[in-house]
């Protein structure tokens, strides 16, 4: 047996915890035991994750993968391991391979480019209020979550004056303290309110993504409600909690906080790196072996769950040398942020396209940005499945 387990437990606020990083330098899979008392791996190594990530041989299915820690222990009991239609990130190929493909082609770099002139807009009108209201702000409440929010409700369709409940409940489903009765409730909330959203599409179409899905007549109601749930709840919460995260790194690093301001040359690559170097996803992904299969000489049996600890990962030296160093010259592409192979992230070119925009956005109109309190005092979302930070106290 493995005394090792999955903690959030981190020392500094960037860096993810020592003793999942220490694993890394001895080798890149290890034991673990879940909250279920399965005995499973861990994988700390880059090529390991990549490898694991890209092979088909390992499932994202729900009912075959351990949860890695307790808190998502009851919540997968009484769920039942039920995958809602249309919810195509917990599946498989083929199934998985047939939503994906009919959505791909709404998020490529291209459509992404043309959505960057009303990002522009978005940001700057977040930071008009931003620079009206009583200092300090809340850089979360004021920039990192209206702007992601108000693009993909743009993007979807969803009425952005409907946001409170749906953020909300995106709030208590990313809780790990959640207790599974709120969990469900909230699944059921969001739910409901798409599915009835959908109905007022079909009646009365619009020019946006949900309309085009209909209208496109290869998806029922239900369907569309699940990959809906996906998109809007992903593509608010993660995006928001990068650019809340992303903007403490920087201004706890002066020198980098000038690139990203002052250099339109470094505003790309200074992205990725934010995004290598930060890991929001800091909880797995989990995948469960459905074979027995070998990975850099350790073998993985049939049945055994695998949790891929990105943040570690990201941060191999033998992929980013000085990996726990924040450098926006470096070359980070390559990372595992937005994951790798068939599951990679559907909406990372807009992810990328709202940071570009808004990080240099918000250093240029408040060159004198710096946090209202004390860098320890920041309060951290250790107890959140996307990591990032609860508030950010901002004055200028």
């Amino acid at each position: 047996m493995s005394d090792l387990t999955l903690t959030t437990t981190r020392q500094r606020p960037f860096d993810p915890p020592d003793e999942i990083a220490e694993l890394r330098e001895k080798t890149p899979i290890h034991r673990m035991t879940y909250a279920d008392g399965h005995l499973g791996w861990i994988v700390t190594g880059y090529s390991a994750a990549r490898a694991i990530l890209a092979d088909a041989r390992f499932s994202n299915r729900p009912e075959l993968i351990h949860p890695p820690i307790p808190a998502r222990l009851q919540l997968a009991k009484e769920a039942g391991f039920r995958v809602p239609p249309g919810f195509f990130l917990r599946m498989d190929a083929p199934e998985h391979t047939r939503y994906r493909k009919l959505l791909t082609g709404q998020f490529t770099v291209r459509r992404m480019k043309e959505l960057e002139p009303r990002i522009a807009e978005i940001t700057d009108a977040c930071l008009d209020a931003m620079e009206a209201a009583a200092k300090p702000v809340d850089l979360v409440q004021e920039f990192a979550l209206p702007i992601p929010s108000l693009v993909i409700c743009e993007l979807l369709g969803v009425p952005y004056e409907d946001r409170a409940q749906f953020q909300e409940d995106t709030k208590v489903l990313v809780n790990l303290e959640t207790k599974s009765d709120d969990a469900m409730g909230a699944v059921t909330r969001i739910s409901a309110y798409l599915y009835g959203l959908i109905q007022r599409k079909r009646a009365k179409p619009e020019d946006d993504l949900l309309s085009g899905l209909i209208e496109g007549g290869e998806l029922n109601d239900e369907e569309l409600t699940g990959v809906a749930f996906l998109l809007l709840v992903a593509g608010h919460e993660t995006t928001a909690n990068m650019l809340g995260l992303g903007t403490y790194a920087l201004l706890t690093n002066p020198a980098q906080l000038a690139l990203m301001r002052d250099d339109p040359a470094a505003v790309e690559n200074g992205v990725e790196e934010l995004l290598r170097y930060l890991t929001i996803i800091h909880l797995g992904p989990v995948r469960s072996a459905l074979v027995d299969v070998e990975i850099e000489g350790q073998l993985i049996k049939a049945g055994e769950s695998v949790a891929i600890h990105l943040p570690v990962a990201n941060r191999d030296p033998s992929r980013f040398p000085d990996g726990d160093a924040l450098d926006l010259t470096r070359p980070a592409t390559g990372h595992l942020t937005f994951g790798h192979g068939i599951h990679q992230c559907l909406g990372q070119q807009l992810a990328r396209a709202e940071m570009r925009i808004a990080y240099p956005a918000l250093l240029r109109r408040f060159p004198g940005l710096r946090l209202a309190i004390s860098p320890e005092e920041v309060p951290m979302r250790s107890d959140m499945s996307i990591y990032g930070v609860h508030r950010l106290p901002v004055t200028w």
